[in-house]
């Protein structure tokens, strides 16, 4: 494919974008907390731009396109299962399957039920409880209880669209962190780390005006996309 030119399928052509940086992954304090989560090296953002209307009915076509384009297999990077090392996509995909994941969610207050359900107290200070085991998670406070235990009390403070949220997502994701994660204490290093992450992942998401029925107010909205894409098969 030369340069500047559409790729076969669909139209779309991809380009790696290597000098677009993402300050809340690389920034001292982050790198610190992503170290004691056990999540350093291990959590990456990489850009890609294209030159076609992204349309959500062709959602599927779109994400075949990207990793079937020459620009993406030699630069898209993966984190092996076996060796635990990041390596480049490398050939082309045969399958894949894509989910759309919510965005709405513009505020942390989006958490405050975690204050008002007492699973954090005022000060901030998480709530522990008995240590159980959610495999392969070690349950020792009320915050993972919320976000792991199905069966638990306050489990349902978060209704199921509040978990498909990639706000949550992303929160949760922090709060369980990597195999030797040293938890937090207190809330705030979790909401600070989510926030920066979830702002800077969509910055370059454009943004509309959106009436609040409940307030009366005019909130900006994100106009865009985020997939799940699980790889089913390789070449």
């Amino acid at each position: 494919m030369a340069a500047g030119q559409p790729g076969d399928l669909g139209g779309y052509y991809f380009r790696f974008l290597p000098q677009k940086t993402f300050q809340s992954l690389s920034s001292r304090e982050s790198t610190a907390r992503l170290r004691q989560w056990s999540m350093l090296g291990r959590i990456q953002a990489q850009a890609f731009g294209f030159d076609e209307t992204f349309r959500a009915y062709r959602k599927d076509e779109f994400v075949m396109a990207f990793f079937k384009d020459p620009n993406v297999i030699p630069n898209l990077k993966l984190l092996s299962d076996s060796s635990g090392q990041w390596i480049t996509l490398g050939t082309e995909v045969k399958k894949i399957k894509a989910m759309n994941v919510p965005c709405t969610q513009l505020s942390m207050s989006f958490f405050d039920r975690l204050y008002d359900e007492d699973i954090v107290r005022d000060n901030g200070h998480i709530v522990k409880c008995l240590d159980s085991f959610c495999d392969p998670f070690l349950v020792s406070d009320e915050l993972r209880k919320v976000l792991l235990m199905e069966d638990s009390e306050k489990y349902e403070i978060f209704s199921q669209p509040d978990r498909d949220e990639f706000l949550f997502c992303l929160f949760k994701h922090l709060c369980l962190g990597g195999a030797l994660c040293q938890y937090e204490d207190v809330l705030n290093p979790y909401l600070e780390t989510t926030k920066l992450i979830y702002k800077d992942l969509l910055s370059s998401v454009d943004l509309v005006p959106c009436l609040d029925e409940t307030t009366d107010a005019i909130l900006l909205k994100p106009l865009g996309w985020i997939l799940c894409i699980s790889v089913v098969g390789c070449e």
